[in-house]
């Protein structure tokens, strides 16, 4: 399986030319015979909106954006980021991820951990998501993150729970501290997290940035993919924009269970109970 993160800086507020670059690349990826193409969070409009929230907001079982990039997925998958407002919660925004493929909309994350300090304001201007799901892809069993969430243990053990084969992580994370290379320090706290993660899930994970500047704030790139079992397979440049290419064999996730049995053994049902006591407990 061939995978493409399409680490791109997006137009801020400009649905139409940014539309224009994912038809761009994904034309690109067709040419490179790929089989999953992956865009940064909020691909479609940028991340800095604030006030343009609501400008541009997409319902996807309408606009004509959303049909013209599952048009485009015949033949090869791709995921996107986008705002979501649905005819029936009118006036409720949503960060999203959508899972085109085979000429339709697959599946819709709701990212549900909202940043809202220092810099980041998202619990202003959207509503929070309420689930974890993991979703049949053509390639497999598959389950998506927005940024933050792949920070929260808790996202990605529902996702590992339920069965996902692949997680795919789609951020707008900028840049912090600068370490003793040209990175940012903040981009290995990413790799951390995706190698941990790909160790102990045995699962492949797939983490695709963006760049650019929007704001004053510099978004970092440095998209990556895991294997199962710690391995890291490739890996984009920091801070400019890049179509990373990688092919990834799926028989590793069977090789890395048999060989590591975490999710043979997992209990999520004791996971449940203990939660619950903490989640009821009263107050001191």
């Amino acid at each position: 399986m061939k995978i493409v993160l399409a680490q791109i800086a997006p137009h801020l507020g400009d649905v139409e030319r940014n539309l224009r670059l994912h038809l761009d690349i994904i034309g690109e990826a067709r040419r490179e015979r790929a089989d999953l193409v992956v865009f940064p969070e909020l691909s479609l409009t940028g991340y800095t909106l604030k006030d343009l929230t609501g400008d541009v907001a997409l319902d996807p079982g309408a606009d004509t954006q959303i049909r013209k990039l599952a048009a485009a997925a015949r033949g090869l998958s791709l995921v996107i980021g986008f705002i979501e407002e649905r005819p029936e919660e009118k006036g409720l925004f949503y960060n999203s991820a959508a899972f085109l493929s085979a000429g339709r909309v697959l599946h819709i994350h709701r990212k549900v951990y909202l940043p809202t300090n220092g810099m980041f304001e998202e619990a202003k201007f959207f509503a929070p998501g309420r689930d974890f799901r993991v979703f049949p892809a053509p390639f497999g069993r598959a389950g998506l993150l927005i940024c933050r969430e792949f920070l929260h243990a808790g996202a990605a053990y529902a996702l590992f729970a339920g069965g996902a084969d692949v997680v795919i992580v789609i951020s707008a994370a900028p840049g912090r501290g600068i370490s003793d290379g040209e990175a940012f320090e903040s981009s290995r706290m990413w790799e951390l997290m995706g190698e941990a993660l790909s160790t102990f899930s045995t699962m492949f994970v797939v983490y695709a940035n963006r760049v650019g500047i929007e704001d004053g704030v510099s978004f970092a790139g440095g998209s990556f993919i895991y294997a199962p079992g710690g391995r890291l397979l490739a890996r984009a440049a920091d801070l400019d924009s890049e179509l990373l290419v990688c092919r990834i064999d799926l028989t590793a996730v069977r090789e890395a269970r048999a060989r590591w049995p975490f999710k043979r053994d997992e209990k999520p049902d004791i996971i449940i109970r203990s939660l619950e006591r903490v989640v009821r407990a009263p107050e001191d």
